[in-house]
């Protein structure tokens, strides 16, 4: 096909190179492409794709991540921010990969969801968005909340949330302004996940410990508490009982710990044994299939510890 005179090719390539190569119907018409030439590229076999309604890929091939989501930005339409599990997941916030990606538009705006995006009107737009080229997401706390209800179980919404808190991408209390506005018919999960992380919880694996101790009848440690001699940090101690001065430690690679960290917490568990503290050890697959016996376990410490004199060890709370 012979270029239009009126197409604006710098314009077009501008807006194809900072918007990952897709494109809308209005744009491309903006940058003055004549309405024969846009239908001539999107037909079948043609160079250009459709992605969504008016939306299109201007290469052929599959979809990058990036590309399905500008092309659900641009579906949505002006002001709308990608939030969930997609924003999540740009955070390097660990959650399971979704198809879906949720996109927030202003209440006002009608829009209907489509294909692989999935809008949802709100009267709380985010004020602050983050921003990678074109790519508008919610900041971490509004993305939790929202995958909240994206998400099929407690353990995934448990999950997220502490990463989220342990990797430093939010603060409690930001989650919690979240909850305070959050839907209730979808907050229950999400409300008993803060209850957590309120108690030092920072993983789900510590998560699952929690639920452990509850069934078991245990008494509540503290999680994450940071242990001291006079004012030398010992260690943090995933759950720590002080009136027995019983650690229990929950050695995961997956959810907990690096590979690189592995030596550190054979040289952590030497110095809380070496002042006297009795660690427990126990791996995630325990706490799962071997409730009962590390209940066990945790019950003898405790009734061991405190048959001991105390020791000088201070402790605070997670911070």
């Amino acid at each position: 096909m012979p270029r239009s005179a009126k197409l604006d090719a710098t314009a077009l390539n501008r807006l194809l190179r900072d918007q990952e190569r897709v494109i809308s119907r209005a744009e491309a018409l903006t940058c003055g492409m004549p309405l024969h030439q846009l239908k001539y590229r999107i037909r079948p076999g043609g160079p250009w794709q459709r992605l969504l309604p008016g939306v299109y890929l201007t290469v052929t091939g599959t979809p990058t991540r990036a590309q399905a989501e500008m092309a659900a930005l641009r579906y949505a339409g002006p002001g709308s921010v990608i939030t969930g599990i997609a924003a999540l997941r740009r955070q390097g916030i660990r959650v399971r990969e979704s198809k879906i990606i949720t996109v927030l538009i202003p209440a006002g705006q009608v829009r209907v969801s489509r294909s692989f995006v999935q809008v949802w009107p709100t009267t709380r737009m985010p004020e602050f968005a983050m921003a990678d080229g074109a790519i508008r997401f919610a900041l971490a706390a509004r993305a939790v909340a929202d995958a909240a209800r994206e998400l099929g179980s407690f353990r995934e919404v448990r999950a997220v949330t502490a990463d989220a808190v342990q990797r430093r991408r939010c603060r409690l209390d930001e989650l919690t302004e979240e909850l305070a506005h959050a839907p209730i018919r979808h907050s229950a999960w999400l409300r008993r996940a803060l209850a957590e992380v309120a108690a030092g919880v920072r993983s789900v694996a510590e998560g699952d410990l929690r639920t452990l101790i509850q069934a078991a009848g245990l008494p509540a440690p503290m999680f994450n508490a940071r242990l001291y001699i006079g004012r030398t940090l010992l260690a943090v101690a995933d759950a720590w009982w002080p009136d027995a001065r019983v650690v229990v430690e929950v050695d995961s690679r997956e959810w907990h710990l690096s590979p690189d960290d592995w030596q550190r917490t054979l040289r952590r568990h030497t110095a809380m044994s070496k002042h006297g503290i009795i660690v427990v050890h126990v791996t995630p697959q325990q706490i799962r299939t071997e409730a009962g016996q590390v209940a066990a376990d945790i019950r003898t410490g405790l009734q061991s510890g405190r048959a001991r004199p105390a020791l000088g060890i201070r402790a605070l709370a997670a911070s």
